[in-house]
């Protein structure tokens, strides 16, 4: 299992890295957007899709953990919703909890915000929702961030 778990903690830092730059790009394009006359509209896009692949990527890593370590993906319709509840758990014996009770509630609204990029249309995107996601989105990922390289932290002792 030494290998496993190596491997395992070597993805999560993987995806700490490409999560990194959507918090980068999302951040930088959101001055962009605020201070552009013009292309205002692309910067609003590019600032949603970085959102997007913010959750997207975190998610993929809590989903690594589920499945290696939970026993296997969850499953439903709720399965966004539930993965989440299940990171903030400790499994006695197998792990301890992945996030905090509060970076799995921040984690929620971007979690929501991502399911609204899917279903609608880009034009149809609102600076006003945008906002308050993109105020918290650097003391959010710090969090979730931190969280993560505890829990590959943790595996890489499980590998010793």
């Amino acid at each position: 299992m030494t290998l496993h778990w190596q491997t395992l903690a070597q993805r999560i830092r993987m995806e700490i890295a490409e999560i990194d730059q959507a918090v980068d790009t999302a951040t930088q394009h959101w001055q962009r957007y605020q201070n552009a006359i013009e292309d205002r509209p692309a910067f609003l896009n590019s600032v949603a899709l970085n959102l997007h692949s913010f959750y997207n990527g975190t998610e993929r890593a809590l989903e690594l953990i589920a499945r290696e370590m939970d026993g296997g993906p969850l499953g439903g319709d709720m399965w966004h919703t539930e993965l989440l509840r299940q990171m903030r758990l400790e499994l006695p014996d197998v792990r301890p909890a992945v996030l905090s009770e509060a970076t799995c509630y921040a984690l929620d609204e971007y979690r929501k915000f991502r399911h609204l990029v899917r279903h609608s249309y880009a034009t149809r995107l609102e600076a006003a929702k945008i906002v308050p996601l993109v105020e918290k989105l650097p003391a959010t990922w710090q969090q979730v961030k931190s969280q993560l390289l505890d829990f590959a932290e943790f595996l890489s002792e499980l590998s010793r």
